[in-house]
Order: C-alpha cells, then structure tokens, then sequence
C-alpha cells in the first residue's frame, strides 16, 4: 500500500539475541500460559482493514477471523519480521508483513478500520507519539484491541517494577519496560476507553513484574 511522504528506517529496532530468545519463549507461552485463548480473545469479531502495530514473530496471525479483509503488521526488529513473514505465508487471512517504527507508521491516514497493539506498548521508545500514529491511521470509529503488561501489584511490586525499569530490564529485554500503564496511556492520547480486563500472565503460580496484564478494547473518537 502507499506509504507516507519521509523516509521510515527500515530496521528501527535491532536486539538480535533479544528476538531469537522471545521468538522461543512465545512459541512456548501460547500453551503454558495459555497466550493462543488470549490471542481468541484480543482478535475475534475484527473484520475490515487492520494494522498489527509490533507483531513480533506474527504468532496473531493465526488467530485473526476470515471477516478480516487484510492485515497490515509492523515490525521493527529484522529476526522477528522474518518470523512474521512465514507466518504471514501461512495464515487464512491475507497478511503484509512491512518493516517500519510505531512512531512513524508507514502507511497513510485514516486507512484502517481496526489496530492491534499485543505486549508492544511496553517496548516503543514514544508511546505518546506512537498512540498518536496510532490515532492518525484509523479511520473515525476505528476500533484498538489491546493486550499488554504494566504496572500492578502492592507497593513492594511497583517499587521493585520501577526499579527495573531504571536500571538493567530494558537493557536486558529488548527495551521492554514493566511499569508503564497502557490503559492511562491510551486515554490520555485521546482513545475512548472500551470494556477492559486486569489479568495474570501466568495466572497461577508466582506473581512476576511482567504479569500485569490488561486486555481490552478503545476507539479513536468519531469527531476526533
């Protein structure tokens, strides 16, 4: 499809070891932690044109219904958009795999009807600027459905999800921060707030600073 005017970095985002020990660990969670249900959840009853913004090793694909008419995915990190790539050759739905950064989408405005943002929001450089993009491709009305971690817990976990943030979790996994709050973030770019859920990422066992999770759904205001 036509991209925007400007010159979009073809590999924004570069964590080799990063991406080959994520592309290991997801094949594994979507049966041990049950990520295939939660992947159901976050796409059934899309339908139209739809942008997957950070798809990682396109493990969504999969998941996405036959009333979808086209995905388009954005993916910074080569290993992984290789990954998606294969698994765009597989997947019912026709999938355009595209390098590009979520604070410079590479497509045009308001051409899509529905965005998915899956544990991507913890990871961009920009959120503001990337839920601004974000409002810029959707169409008036277009519909978010987002998964991602965050903050949570008592005081003793957001110290410490704090803690790591500041000091060696980024560094460690691919820029991915444990204390942000997606749900915050998507109101204050201008997103009208859907249903949403808290959920554990695994929900039994341990509580970890990644398993905050929240699954839900926001527009992009008809008159905005």
């Amino acid at each position: 499809m036509p991209l925007r005017s400007g010159k979009v970095p073809r590999d924004a985002v570069h964590h080799p070891l990063f991406a080959r020990c994520y592309a290991r660990a997801s094949v594994a969670a979507e049966t041990r932690m049950g990520m295939g249900r939660i992947r159901e959840r976050l796409l059934g009853g899309l339908s139209g044109r739809v942008i997957e913004i950070g798809a990682g090793n396109g493990l969504n694909f999969a998941h996405y219904p036959g009333t979808v008419a086209e995905v388009v995915a954005i993916e910074p990190e080569r290993r992984l958009r290789h990954l998606a790539v294969e698994a765009a050759l597989r997947a019912e739905v026709p999938v355009d795999v595209v390098p590009g950064a979520a604070e410079a989408l590479p497509v045009k405005s308001e051409g899509f009807d529905a965005a998915v943002v899956s544990l991507v929001l913890c990871s961009v450089r920009d959120v503001p600027r990337a839920l601004g993009e974000l409002r810029r491709v959707l169409r008036p009305g277009g519909e978010v459905r987002f998964f991602e971690h965050g903050r949570g817990g008592g005081r003793a976990m957001t110290f410490t999800q704090h803690a790591l943030d500041r000091t060696v979790w980024p560094l460690l996994s691919g820029g991915c921060h444990v204390a942000r709050e997606p749900v915050r973030a998507l109101r204050d770019a201008g997103f009208e707030l859907g249903p949403y859920r808290q959920l554990l990422m695994p929900a039994e066992g341990p509580k970890l600073p990644t398993s905050y999770c929240v699954l839900g759904t926001a527009w992009r205001p008809v008159g905005g």
